[in-house]
This record gives C-alpha cells, structure tokens and sequence, in this order.
C-alpha cells in the first residue's frame, strides 16, 4: 500500500500558506530554504548576510503569495524574488561608508594586481548597469543559467534576454574602455 502525503503536493501546500496556514508555509520554507539560500549566496558573499537576504525573501514570498499564477514553476518564481532580494541588498551595500585605512588597503591591494581588474571595480560597473541588463548578466555570466531558464524565471522572452545580455556586454565594455583597460581581458567579455 502506497501512503500518499497531503503535504507532498505543492499546490495543496501553496493554498494552504496563502490561507496563513503555519505548518504549510514551514513545509514550503524548508523544501525551498536550501535552494534559495544558494541564490542568495551566489549574489552575497558573507553566509550571515545571505541568510538575512533569504528570510527577507521569504517574508515577501508569503505575503504576495496570493499573487503567484501558476504560470511556470512555483520555485522559479521564488527564485526571481530571491535574486531581486540579492540585487537589492547589494545597491543599499554601496551607500555603506568606509573609513581611510580600508580605503587606502583596497586602494594598494588594486595596484597589486597589476593590470587584474579589481573585484570591487568589477562589482561597481556591473552595479553600475540598468537593472534589466544587470540581473539577465549575473544570472548568465556569474550563475551559469542559460537564456531559457532566464527567460522563464524572469518571465520574459529568449530573444529579450539574449538581447539584456549583448547590451550589458556592450555596456561594460564602453566602461572598461573610459578607464583605458582592454575589455579582452575582463571575463565580461566571455560568450
């Protein structure tokens, strides 16, 4: 005999948590936590921070829980919100002031490198890109998805983010030139 859990049907479970049901949305946080912490964790390097990214998301991912259509995967949608988490945190990171002693340590540390680009360099120009091109190149270029993932996690067509792609390219590109470093050796570059 077979035993069939309520609790194993994602449908049911999403019903459930949109009714304010305590123990489904448990049971959804804990199928998805893992995952989505790996999201967050790719975008935000300290485990702590990323884990904060997380639990934000999944605020928002149960209060607009009523909003989810059932257009495309249930995860991929939770992914998108915790990707736009992740951006989010990273934009309100830039305001973060820094004092002498660090800024003059990165500053030695840059010219170290020796024609290297600078990890925070690098971080700025592409935090410095429009947020469509911004979050079409991270997830391909820095997360490895391919523009039919993108597109369906993002709900937008393969052309639309192939296009995102080549113009964030384009984008860092130019930047990279402004500066006079060779865009041929930024991993930007890379198809």
């Amino acid at each position: 005999m077979k035993i069939i859990t309520l609790y194993g049907n994602e449908n049911y479970l999403i019903r459930k948590s949109v009714k304010g049901d305590p123990q489904a949305q448990r049971l959804l946080y804990e199928k998805f936590a893992p995952k989505m912490l790996s999201v967050c964790r790719q975008y935000i390097k300290d485990l702590h921070f990323a884990e904060d990214v997380m639990v934000n998301g999944f605020i928002k991912v149960f209060k607009n829980l009523d909003s989810f259509q059932h257009k495309g995967s249930f995860e991929g949608w939770i992914r998108t919100i915790m990707v736009r988490e992740s951006i989010s945190y990273l934009r309100k990171r830039q305001f973060v002031v820094y004092d002498d002693e660090v800024f003059d340590a990165q500053r030695e540390r840059s010219v170290d490198n020796e024609g290297l680009l600078d990890e925070e360099y690098v971080q700025q120009l592409i935090d410095d890109l429009p947020e469509g091109y911004k979050t079409v190149f991270l997830l391909y270029a820095i997360e490895g998805y391919n523009h039919q993932e993108i597109a369906q996690m993002l709900e937008i067509s393969e052309g639309t983010s192939k296009s995102q792609l080549f113009k964030a390219r384009k984008m860092l590109q130019e930047n990279l030139s402004l500066k006079g470093m060779s865009p041929k050796s930024s991993s930007a570059n890379r198809k």
